[in-house]
């Protein structure tokens, strides 16, 4: 459990420390994101995102469970 909450640690300060620079990629308007805008509504259902994410998340996953 507490290599666990190290690394989880280790992995949010490295995303901090990168975020100016991670803030710059354009994830979250990649082709094949639904976004609806009418009037005053708009609506945007980042599906493409949310896919590429759950693929990423789960190769760290599985790289941990390899370790």
């Amino acid at each position: 459990m507490q290599k666990i909450l190290i690394i989880i640690g280790i992995v949010i300060v490295i995303i901090g420390l990168t975020w100016p620079w991670l803030s710059t990629l354009p994830f979250g308007r990649l082709p094949g994101d639904i976004i609806y805008k009418k009037d005053n509504v708009s609506f945007y259902f980042p599906i493409t995102t949310m896919i590429v994410v759950s693929i990423v998340i789960t190769f760290i996953g599985w790289l941990f469970r390899q370790f």
